[in-house]
């Protein structure tokens, strides 16, 4: 069975998902809460889920063995992860959001929460432990879906008052957006919150098919997309999310995308954060900005949640997290444009797209020019997709095995100069460029991330890197190397 926790939930072939697998791990959840304490009998969980086809079967398992389970379901509708996890929050319940996030359709998930929060690594294992025994004590499954009341409206209502609250009245008037929709659950509340705010909202793009938008590494044909769309609607940015809305996606005045952890950084900014927590795969130049103190973890938003609640431990009081792929969680409460925001420690797509948007209307300049203010490295990263997690496993190994085989696995790319194993392999090149070669944590796919002074050698070095990466994994040379997609310019 596919089915395993990776960076961000529970992930796994859909069709390995459905039917009792979803009410396993429904029940393991259950049992979990139970047994800790954490929830009593009749409690009640919240559940939603993203437009996948497989979604609405696996949801409707899952709240049918919740309830068995002796708690109370109420199902959330198709709303974004950060809505359903502000909902859980505020009416302090277990949650469950159903979503494969970016990867591809034939796959889903279950992303957990607890009353106080989203899961931690420890959890985890707990729950893999509980499904483990249920396994083993041979019992029967029940995979009978339920219907269950449903509080979509309220779910909706609560999230976008959140959101219409951080920027003044009419402050992105004179902007004109394109909202691309493609599948997300963001898609019609991205409509509400800029036309709240004034501005001419171009819907674009909108499908009852999924598509997976990988946020981090932004498909050839996406980014041809953007900048159709950019020069037929004159637009001043282009804004999405992956597909259950907790990733933004932010194309500028020419719809090139922007890259997503200068877009966390520019949220912990306007949050005015003392510390921000991400992953050693953002942008090595985040240091040098010097606004913000900059924590690296491992990458997963457990890591970066872990990481968050060190620094309020520490006596931070304006905790920001933020990941390469842009999603923004806020670990304390701040003031912002005269009310409080609550602590939301879950990845958010719409903080850092208003975050941004706000900035270029005030400034009254284009996002390229809001970009150029930040002077960082270029960074870029893709991955090859449907790579067998052995194949991965193996060449990490192998990476790791000596100096010799990473500096010969490297030769045409340069000369290590120093390595990072924090997650993966992140090499300095002699030249101060980086090559980092990671495995997903979420799907069978093996990830690179480039940077470099100039675009065209960030280009080169990623084409290179993946090109490597295939010639390793078929030496007899079967697939041959095409020209990644940039994740950002």
């Amino acid at each position: 069975m596919s089915l395993k926790f990776g960076t961000s939930g529970l992930r796994g072939l859909s069709v390995d998902l459905e039917g009792p697998a979803a009410a396993l791990y429904a029940t393991a959840f259950a049992h979990y809460l139970l047994s800790t304490g954490q929830a009593k009998r009749g409690d009640t969980v919240l559940i939603a889920r993203d437009f996948r086809a497989s979604s609405p079967a696996i949801a409707a398992i899952a709240a049918g063995a919740l309830q068995r389970a002796g708690l109370t379901v109420l199902d959330c509708g198709t709303v974004p992860t950060p809505a359903l996890a502000l909902q859980a929050l505020s009416t302090r319940s277990a949650a469950l959001m159903v979503t494969g996030s970016h990867i591809p359709a034939d796959r889903n998930g279950i992303k957990f929460y607890r009353p106080d929060g989203e899961i931690a690594k420890a959890d985890e294992e707990a729950i893999t432990a509980a499904a483990d025994r249920l396994r083993a004590s041979q019992t029967a499954i029940d995979a009978t879906p339920a219907d269950v009341p449903t509080i979509a409206a309220t779910v909706r209502d609560l999230f976008v008052a959140r959101n219409v609250r951080l920027l003044p009245d009419r402050a992105l008037s004179g902007l004109r957006v394109g909202v691309y929709q493609h599948s997300t659950v963001a898609r019609d509340l991205f409509v509400e919150v800029l036309a709240h705010y004034g501005a001419d909202v171009v819907p674009l793009g909108r499908s009852e098919t999924f598509i997976p938008v990988d946020t981090e590494a932004v498909s050839p044909e996406t980014v041809a997309a953007l900048r159709g769309w950019a020069r037929e609607h004159r637009l001043d940015a282009i804004v999405s999310a992956d597909g259950d809305g907790d990733r933004p996606l932010v194309g500028n005045e020419a719809g090139e995308p922007i890259r997503g952890d200068l877009l966390g950084l520019i949220a912990a900014e306007f949050l005015g954060a003392t510390v921000a927590v991400t992953p050693v795969t953002s942008n090595s130049g985040l240091e040098r900005r010097g606004t913000t103190e900059i924590l690296r973890t491992r990458v997963g938003s457990p890591f970066v949640i872990a990481g968050m609640q060190d620094a309020a431990k520490a006596g931070h009081e304006r905790v920001v997290g933020f990941e390469a792929n842009g999603g923004t969680l806020t670990g304390s409460a701040v003031m912002v444009n005269g009310t409080t925001l609550a602590a939301l420690p879950t990845r958010d797509c719409f903080l850092p797209v208003l975050a941004i948007l706000s900035e270029a209307a005030e400034r009254r300049q284009p996002l390229s020019a809001i970009v150029d203010r930040y002077s960082l490295p270029i960074a870029l990263s893709d991955r090859l997709e449907r790579f067998p997690v052995e194949t991965s496993q193996a060449l990490m190994a192998h990476l790791r095995s000596s100096p010799a085989a990473l500096a010969a696995f490297l030769e045409p790319l340069g000369v290590p100069a120093s390595v990072s194993d924090i997650d993966g392999l992140r090499v300095t090149l002699a030249d101060d460029s980086i090559v980092h070669l990671r495995p997903s944590g979420n799907a069978p796919e093996m990830r690179c991330y480039v940077e470099a002074e100039t675009e065209a050698k960030a280009v080169a070095l990623l084409t290179a890197g993946l090109a490597r990466i295939r010639a390793w994994a078929d030496p007899a040379g079967s697939r041959q190397a095409t020209e990644p997609g940039k994740a950002a310019e």
